[in-house]
């Protein structure tokens, strides 16, 4: 309940008084220790993307994205081109320092500057990105632009309902829950129903806390293994 009534004694939500509408994001690099998400490119990252991508020998990483398997470079190279120029979203190269080169790619879309709420998706990691430091801080600095810098109050991860690991990385990214959309969408010749699940920006300070101590170096061995779970720092929310 929100504990807010109007002049008729019925519930309403709680006052957003002073509100303005959000910028939208820039195409402007974000820098963090471990990776710098720029802004996709063809000429900078389509040769070594589609060179990562192919890494996965099984294409499994491709079965529940709206877009590729992509087997030519130069169809591929199209994609990435028509994504520099699309207007419904802005996608990010994830380039991981240690590497040196882009290993993967995240976009936000659904960008409602009116109602500050935005989402996070076609993220593609390939297997020299999956699993690592810069795959959590990429999903780190992304949220903090946004909230941080960009003042939205609600950022979105959707994904197919069958995907598990898109469901469990929301959950250990400290996204809630809240219920699944039947039939919303056809893709590649299928149905697609859709979970949903979200962060706001009163979630915000206590998530911020916890990814900036997982990131520390402090929390990783010699060999690079974690001290501590991200999940120890977070209020996970139950499905």
């Amino acid at each position: 309940m929100s504990g807010h009534s109007n002049d008729l004694g019925q519930p309403i939500g709680f006052p957003v008084p002073e509100w303005e509408p959000c910028l939208s994001p820039s195409r402007e690099a974000i820098d963090g220790r471990y990776c710098r998400l720029e802004p996709i490119d063809a000429e900078q990252h389509a040769e070594p993307l589609f060179a990562a991508d192919n890494l996965d020998e099984t294409g499994s990483r491709w079965t529940y994205l709206p877009y590729g398997p992509f087997d030519r470079f130069e169809d591929y190279r199209a994609w990435v081109e028509a994504m520099m120029t699309t207007d419904s979203r802005l996608f990010f190269a994830i380039v991981d320092r240690e590497r040196g080169g882009p290993t993967g790619v995240a976009s936000y879309l659904r960008i409602d500057e009116q109602m500050g709420s935005i989402e996070v998706g076609g993220i593609n990691y390939s297997p020299l990105l999956a699993q690592t430091r810069a795959a959590t801080e990429a999903m780190y600095l992304m949220m903090a632009h946004v909230f941080d810098d960009l003042g939205y109050r609600r950022y979105e991860w959707k994904c197919d309902s069958l995907n598990a690991p898109s469901r469990a990385a929301a959950k250990r990214l400290g996204f809630t829950y809240e219920g699944q959309f039947r039939q919303v969408v056809m893709y590649k010749g299928r149905n697609r129903d859709t979970d949903w699940f979200s962060i706001i920006d009163a979630d915000w300070p206590v998530l911020k806390a916890s990814f900036e101590r997982w990131l520390d170096p402090s929390n990783f061995d010699g060999d690079g293994q974690q001290l501590s779970s991200l999940h120890e720092g977070l209020a996970v929310r139950a499905s």
